[in-house]
């Protein structure tokens, strides 16, 4: 099924329409159909829109017609930008709705070469990764995979929403722009959500007899096709055909679950779990490769300096440039759908992995999952609790 939402703007995106597509960060862009364009919409975008007009194009093509990249500002900008371009045949200066329309046209047709466009120019193409906003939630990616997602070819025009004071415009004027003009509006989360759903993204590479001191095990090893991570899966029993199962999702914590550290509850986490999935009668842990709530391991270490002077682990995080929490876990929704599980009783203390694997379809019911906090960890849990909304009971030290 699909959502609303992402019906309408299929329907429009595929009738030759414009859409408009919300980021991340709360900007927003009209989209269309590369193939689509004609002069009165190149018009539209750079009268109402006010942002550039471009093209985002997947990197394959980018490199299939030799347009550099231009120079980053940092590696985490999160936008990769080509030389401005411009059709070598049937434009004039190349700045007219017409001329634009043209460009996009032409880098967007299969037959375009190296050889049918000039630079520099006036339309600028958006580099999308491959993966699209699996791999990367950008402008392009979102652009690309929305008319992608609606049966186009996969190129988009495209144009940020700009106030009428020059600047970018936030979710309540995206609302009541595109209410003006009539235009849906969906966003890049919706479309990471529904290619988690409807998209089988990971791919079993192993799978073999685990024996454990507590009981013997599976391990399977399951591939993200997207980005090539690989992430172990524990499983206890049957698991399959829609039946109940104990789970734990645990994110990759080389300091706390092989190291023994302090400074978080990780280690005793993942023990406890472990244990308790080796004593039901069917469980499954997923262990999923994506250190420090998704900084990497370097960054974890960085922020453990900072904490050393006084941040607690949100505040090093948000010092570092990243936000609270970057994990997602619409790749262990995948691989429970993969391995049959049905109502998945999760082992959690965190509201947002429980949102996050209902927003994905995963039926699950949590299951508490505490340690008993020391001096080298409390302040760390209090943070969680308090911070980033853990459902930690009150912490307090014994003895």
């Amino acid at each position: 099924m699909i959502e609303p939402e992402l019906e309408e703007a299929f329907d429009r995106i595929r009738a030759g329409k414009m859409v408009v597509l919300v980021g991340p960060s709360g900007e927003g862009d009209v989209v269309m159909a590369a193939e689509k364009v004609i002069p009165e919409h190149v018009n539209f975008m750079a009268r109402y829109a006010r942002g550039i007009v471009s093209a985002a194009i997947p990197e394959r093509r980018l490199r299939e017609l030799r347009i550099p990249l231009l120079p980053q500002r940092s590696p985490e900008e999160g936008e990769t930008v080509g030389a401005s371009v411009e059709a070598r045949e049937g434009t004039t200066t190349g700045i007219s709705a017409g001329d634009r329309a043209r460009t996009i046209q032409t880098i967007a047709s299969d037959q375009c070469g190296p050889d049918d466009i000039v630079m520099p120019g006036h339309v600028p193409p958006l580099m999308a990764l491959p993966g699209g906003v699996l791999m990367r939630i950008g402008r392009a990616e979102g652009a690309v995979d929305l008319v992608r997602m609606a049966g186009m070819r996969p190129y988009a025009a495209l144009c940020e929403i700009l106030r009428e004071d020059g600047y970018a415009a936030r979710v309540p004027e995206l609302k009541e722009f595109a209410q003006a003009h009539s235009l849906p509006i969906c966003s890049t989360e919706s479309l990471v959500s529904y290619r988690l759903r409807h998209e089988l993204l990971v791919q079993r590479v192993a799978d073999v007899p685990f024996p454990t001191t507590e009981t013997e095990l599976r391990a399977i090893v399951y591939r993200n096709i997207v980005d090539g991570r690989e992430h172990l899966t524990l499983v206890k029993g049957d698991v399959g055909g829609g039946r109940p199962a104990l789970v734990r999702l645990h994110s990759e914590c080389l300091t706390g679950d092989v190291f023994g550290s302090k400074r978080c509850d990780c280690g005793e986490q993942l023990k406890r779990s472990l244990q308790q999935i080796c004593a039901a009668e069917a469980g499954v842990l997923i262990y999923l490769h994506q250190e420090g709530r998704g900084i990497g391991l370097g960054n974890k270490i960085r922020a453990y300096a900072l904490q050393d002077r006084g941040l607690d682990t949100v505040e090093a995080n948000l010092e570092l440039g990243f936000k609270e929490d970057l994990r997602d876990y619409g790749i262990g929704a995948q691989i429970l759908r993969d391995l049959g599980v049905g109502t998945v009783m999760l082992l959690t203390n965190n509201p947002h992995k429980l949102e996050s694997l209902a927003a994905y379809g995963v039926q699950v019911v949590r299951v508490p999952l505490e340690v008993t906090p020391h001096r080298g960890n409390i302040d760390y849990l209090r943070t969680k609790k308090e911070k980033l909304g853990h459902l930690l009971s009150e912490l307090k030290l014994l003895g």
